[in-house]
């Protein structure tokens, strides 16, 4: 019989038997909210002195087992805690049997790991993903873990934050099988058989020292400076030396310092900014296109690694190149891809080869008639994109989203071109676009919004965190990019080398400093750049020619082995070059430029206040929705440091003031072109914040 509970508790329990069906009901992902911790602790205390229980299987409504714990919580903790539910399942004399369905993340994998036994659906997905959160779990899923998969294993599991499907779950050990039927109904059966099996009475399997430290320097190495990771790691290690009541309460010691941590809040910043960007005025009940067949115009670097993201995505692709040597060039772009993935583990031969098999290459744009999407990938001229899309527009069928990839193009010059301009919507991928998360969604000024809606769409189906911009040159994040790269070529010239920048900002957390990334990028496409908005240049602004003579001399970045660096065969890492050294002494001193010490402080500072400046801009002109968004395109896109949460929030963190004054410094070195944002010189006086202006704006 049902116990009498109310419609509105987020947890309910049927009984059949003695077995006792413990169901979590908190939409949409079985958040683990107070109100859900309040009723598990609840009915757990009751089960232990219940004779007429003799098992429970625990279980979530919907399509999720939990996603994990309420975000909103994080800030202002409310009682009772997690570890305080899992100390009351752990009492429990009766074997408590997970039945995870969708995903069990973080508390909810947690959760998972206080039962006795955790079967998974085929499409289940479980981890521990804290450290993305800028924490680590902090409910005993550090000494858990290790008892089930062991300490290397778990150090792998918890320092990247890996999320992992169903059979590879089974196969670490992280469940214990696989349900590809009813799930309930084999949690029913399998706690009719079960004994308790308390992991907090677990022995911890052997390790091999060797393996520890392998898995703790690889993620160490992937943290790029995010405090939580080493943390976990110490964690983690604990589970083979301490006892596990006092490791878990270091645990959850540490768990709580890090919560309140200038990096978790950062972090926490990003996720909810990741959440709000799909709030987008003007879209709402917007219903998105059919999107099962995508063509994909152009086999370069660019367009072959959409073609890959699209097929990674299950969607059909059609891949449209000039002639047929074009095509030879595009197929072993694409295998070249995949056969690193199979070479690195992360797929297998046959999977790979399912998803090349997607994907059809051809020279016929016939076969785009009766496509969903096309998605314009050719080489970044104006001409060379407008003849596209007068021949899109003469072939896609009526209805189908016409998409350009271009990075600093008119998306409107271009929708104006064909008699549709409503279907036309700007999808800037970055490269390599089967890995980079960032999509740029481009809504020029007659863009539907179902088309908008139909790129949101494709983010999610591709994996993409989808952030909206207005029509400028550049949009959001190439034209904080292109200002940045100004400045940064301005220190060089006034006295730092490449490398001193470089390593500068990669001490602040960069993934890559500038002058390594124009190499990866190619320096040709931002030299045609230059080339073509040479006429319209203001002769006032400061103009550093070196990275034209650098493609003048044929030095375009890695592609060619010489850029601003060096790359000898085999070399793993950009080697400093003393041609590159000469270029800089003679371009300044033809500026009677006399070069000076840079410190890295000048060069972080500088980098900073040109991304917030422009930022400012950029926001007052209405080209991004939110300084979140901005934050967002950086961190996922330009590699900024996740864990200072993006360039607003960390000017924020300072205050604006502090900013501004940076700014001031940087005009006054630049000169003109520098001026700083009036948006900015209103927030900072007025003593407010990217954050309150967002708040404001939003309402």
């Amino acid at each position: 019989m049902n116990e009498p509970a109310s419609p509105a508790l987020p947890v309910r329990v049927e009984r059949e038997g003695g077995i006792a069906v413990v169901t979590i009901d908190n939409p949409p992902v079985n958040a683990l909210s107070q109100a859900v911790r309040v009723e598990l602790l609840r009915l757990f205390r009751s089960f232990a002195d219940d004779a007429g229980v003799t098992g429970i299987v625990l279980i979530g409504a919907g399509r999720d087992f939990v996603a994990g714990a309420d975000i909103r919580e994080m800030d202002a903790p409310l009682e009772p805690s997690l570890p305080e539910v899992i100390l009351a399942m752990e009492a429990c004399r009766q074997p408590i049997v997970a039945a995870i369905s969708g995903n069990a993340l973080g508390g909810g994998y947690e959760l998972a790991l206080a039962c006795d036994r955790r079967l998974a659906a085929a499409g289940a997905t479980v981890g521990l993903p804290e450290v993305k959160l800028g924490i680590l779990p902090g409910a005993g899923g550090t000494q858990r873990l290790p008892r089930l998969v062991g300490v290397a294993r778990a150090i792998a599991l918890i320092g990247a934050g890996r999320r992992v499907g169903a059979k590879e779950a089974a196969t670490l050990g992280m469940v214990d099988r696989v349900v590809e039927s009813d799930l309930l109904a084999a949690a029913r059966a399998e706690v009719a058989q079960a004994g308790k099996r308390r992991l907090s009475e677990a022995a911890v399997p052997a390790s091999d020292a060797a393996e520890v430290e392998k898995a703790a320097g690889e993620a160490v190495r992937s943290a790029r400076g995010v405090p939580s990771v080493g943390k976990a790691i110490e964690m983690v290690r604990l589970a083979g030396s301490t006892p596990f009541a006092e490791a878990v309460r270091m645990e959850r010691a540490t768990f709580v310092a890090l919560r309140d941590s200038a990096e978790a809040k950062a972090l926490r910043h990003l996720f909810f900014a990741e959440r709000n960007a799909q709030k987008v005025p003007g879209i709402a009940g917007a219903k998105a296109r059919r999107l099962e067949r995508v063509a994909v115009i152009g086999g370069g670097t660019m367009g072959a690694g959409i073609a890959v993201a699209l097929a990674d995505a299950g969607l059909a692709v059609m891949l449209v190149e000039r002639d047929h040597a074009a095509i030879e060039g595009a197929r072993k772009r694409i295998g070249g891809t995949y056969d690193r993935v199979v070479a690195g583990g992360r797929l297998g031969r046959a999977a790979a080869d399912e998803r090349i098999g997607r994907i059809a290459l051809g020279t016929e744009w016939a076969a785009i008639g009766d496509v969903d999407l096309v998605i314009e990938a050719v080489f970044e001229e104006m001409e060379v994109k407008l003849e596209v899309f007068r021949r899109l527009d003469a072939l896609a069928r009526p209805g189908a989203v016409l998409a350009t990839n271009t990075s600093y193009l008119d998306v409107n010059r271009i929708a104006r071109e064909t008699r549709r301009p409503q279907d036309v919507v700007g999808l800037h991928f970055f490269s390599p676009a089967n890995v980079m998360r960032l999509l740029e969604i481009v809504r020029g000024e007659a863009t539907a919004p179902d088309v908008l809606a139909t790129g949101f769409t494709l983010a999610r189906k591709l994996g993409k965190v989808a952030v909206v911009a207005g029509v400028c040159e550049g949009f959001i994040g190439n034209r904080i990019f292109s200002a940045y790269r100004t400045q940064m070529e301005y220190l060089v010239e006034d006295g730092a080398w490449p490398e001193d920048v470089d390593r500068a900002l990669e001490a602040y957390g960069f993934a890559m400093g500038p002058f390594a990334v124009f190499d990866l990028a190619g320096l040709d496409i931002a030299w045609a750049g230059r080339k073509r908005r040479a006429a319209t240049r203001d002769p006032r602004e400061r103009y550093v020619a070196v990275a034209d003579q650098l493609c003048e001399l044929g030095r375009f970045g890695r592609k060619t082995g010489r850029g601003w660096y060096l790359y000898p065969e085999g070399a793993r890492k950009p080697v400093p070059d003393p041609e590159v050294h000469a270029l800089i002494e003679a371009e300044a001193a033809a500026k009677r430029i006399r070069r000076r010490a840079v410190s890295d402080e000048e060069i972080v500072q500088r980098a900073l206040a040109t991304m917030v400046n422009t930022a400012a801009q950029i926001l007052a002109e209405g080209v991004a929705l939110r300084a979140a968004d901005i934050d967002l395109v950086l961190a996922n896109g330009y590699g900024f440091p996740a864990f200072r949460g993006g360039p607003l929030f960390a000017a924020d963190a300072r205050s604006l003031t502090a900013a501004l004054a940076d700014v001031e410094a940087m005009h006054r070195a630049a000169g003109f072109g520098s001026e700083p944002a009036p948006l900015l010189i209103k927030l900072a006086k007025s003593g407010s914040s990217f954050a309150a202006w967002d708040a404001a704006k939003n309402r």
